[in-house]
């Protein structure tokens, strides 16, 4: 073989490694500017949004429909997963609209340093309080009916028997909670006043969520530490098993929860 052409052998292998380097970057640099600015996957740890979302369940949030705040580009922790840890030097939030109630909020409350997911249930300025396991808005006891009981189990494997309601904001939005009973330790509370900036957050498992009811732990959340809107589920597995065991999928996989919207 003459030299030109071992040379333009060379000169094609080189090229084509370059060409697979590019695109590799390429697609890097699209899921980092996708999951920064745009959807951001999650994944759930604990029982307090059971049954909304279960153990297990993965789920993709809005980062840019309320714009964005102090924590809004830190991979930070969720759960026990733990990353670098970015925070914005701002004090308002960019671009983007409020929450309405009854939105499923990622957030980092403030006392905090991983990622919460709860349910928006006060606005600023609101009245926000639990009376016999009741919530009360602004002094009036919001809607519930029952649904039926089922077995709820936690992330440490306890398993209780829990009363299911649907549940109905003043706006007509509606959703399902659980409550072991209306006499657990959060089941009565004093009244809260949401400040003007600020949202009252509860997890959908009433009596397995530590949430604004625990000043101490969540309480209220600046609007500058929301993070996304949780939109959809896109995957769940019992027992929180890694979802790259697949030979665990036939068994475990909970089809019916997948590519679901949240309500």
């Amino acid at each position: 073989m003459s030299q030109p052409a071992q040379k333009s052998i060379k000169k094609s292998a080189a090229s084509e490694w370059w060409e697979t380097i590019v695109v590799v970057v390429e697609a890097l640099l699209i899921a980092i500017i996708l999951r920064s600015f745009l959807y951001q996957p999650f994944s759930i740890p604990t029982a307090s949004m059971q049954q909304t979302l279960m153990i297990g369940d993965y789920f993709v949030a809005n980062k840019y429909v309320w714009g964005y705040g102090k924590h809004s580009f830190s991979l930070g922790r969720y759960g026990n997963f733990s990353a670098l840890d970015f925070e914005l030097p701002i004090t308002n939030r960019i671009f983007g609209r409020d929450p309405n109630r009854g939105d499923v909020a990622v957030f980092r409350p403030v006392p905090q340093n991983m990622e919460y997911i709860k349910r928006v249930v006060g606005m600023p300025g609101d009245r926000i309080q639990v009376r016999q396991g009741r919530l009360f808005i602004n002094g009036t006891m919001v809607e519930r009916e029952v649904i039926g009981t089922t077995q709820d189990t936690d992330s440490e494997g306890q398993t209780r028997e829990v009363t299911v309601y649907r549940e109905t904001f003043p706006e007509g939005s509606d959703h399902i909670i659980q409550e072991i009973s209306d006499e657990g330790p959060l089941d009565n509370t004093p009244e809260f006043v949401v400040p003007a900036g600020h949202y009252f957050m509860m997890g959908d498992n009433r009596d397995r969520s530590a949430d604004s009811r625990v000043l101490s732990q969540v309480g209220y959340v600046p609007a500058i530490n929301l993070i996304a809107k949780a939109e959809a589920r896109f995957f769940s597995i019992k027992d929180n098993i890694p979802p790259w065991q697949i030979w665990q999928w036939p068994a475990n996989v909970r089809w019916d929860r997948m590519f679901q919207p949240i309500d």
